[in-house]
């Protein structure tokens, strides 16, 4: 096991004392934290405009507990044939430890945070972010995410959503994001002439639907098109694609969660 894994493993085991400890204060004053479980099977997994999977059904489970605005999060990715030259590829290539805090002045919604990325087939990395979102027409929510560790650069994305309300509580649910990639060094990421990378990246869109089965089971179903917004961008994600040639992508899916 990496030793980047294992640190990411002791993090779980501290935020599984401070759950239990938020467990603990939820008794004593009568407040119960929240928890979700949720899991997606999805056609591929794109992150960032980059392909990170490719012509495999991608299954992606998620936990979050959250006690007065504080939350933690873990994520992971189970690729199911993962399309790779390695002889021996893992399935399971990517664990995510997130813990964040947030909360509210009059319409803006703020939070922080931090990321632990745990990854097979690259070295593990560490982030901070910060986000502010306007509670009017459109939902505008600004997130700067800063990557500390291992691919130093900062990642900033503007977002934008509305959910229409087609029958009963079912929402029809759509967004758009466009975001900036600017890389610290040359070799973390790098434009055409080897300069370090600094550009609008990738853009978003995306339709889905929000339908909730009772009090706890809502299912999501999901369809989203990534590409770049620079010449730059489309040259990087191209290089960095699966097989060299591709740099939009359309791909989907569906997701159950278990809220309490």
């Amino acid at each position: 096991m990496k030793n980047g894994a294992k640190r990411m493993l002791s993090g779980v085991v501290v935020v599984g004392l401070s759950v239990s400890a938020f467990a603990g204060m939820a008794l004593a004053e009568e407040e119960k934290p929240t928890a979700n479980l949720t899991v997606g099977a999805f056609s591929q997994y794109i992150w960032r405009g980059f392909e990170l999977s490719k012509d495999s059904i991608v299954v992606q489970p998620s936990m979050t507990v959250g006690y007065k605005g504080f939350s933690a999060n873990l994520w992971g990715n189970l690729d199911t044939d993962p399309y790779s030259t390695m002889d021996e590829a893992n399935n399971w290539n990517e664990t995510d430890l997130t813990l964040a805090y947030g909360w509210e002045m009059g319409p803006v919604a703020f939070s922080v945070g931090y990321i632990y990325y745990a990854l097979d087939a690259a070295e593990d990395t560490q982030e901070f972010f910060a986000s502010a979102g306007l509670g009017t027409l459109l939902k505008p929510t600004l997130t700067v995410y800063r990557d500390a560790d291992y691919y130093p650069g900062w990642y900033t994305t503007l977002g934008v959503s509305h959910s229409f309300q087609v029958q009963g509580d079912i929402t029809l649910d759509l967004g758009a994001q466009a975001s900036y990639l600017a890389a610290d060094e040359a070799t973390t990421y790098a434009e055409a002439d080897g300069s370090k990378y600094s550009n609008f990246h990738d853009g978003i869109l995306s339709v889905g639907f929000t339908v909730p089965v009772n009090k706890y089971f809502t299912v999501i179903p999901k369809l989203s098109y990534t590409f770049p917004l620079s010449s730059d961008a489309e040259d990087l994600m191209r290089a960095s694609s699966k097989d060299g040639s591709d740099d939009d992508f359309v791909y989907g899916g569906v997701s159950v969660s278990m809220a309490f």
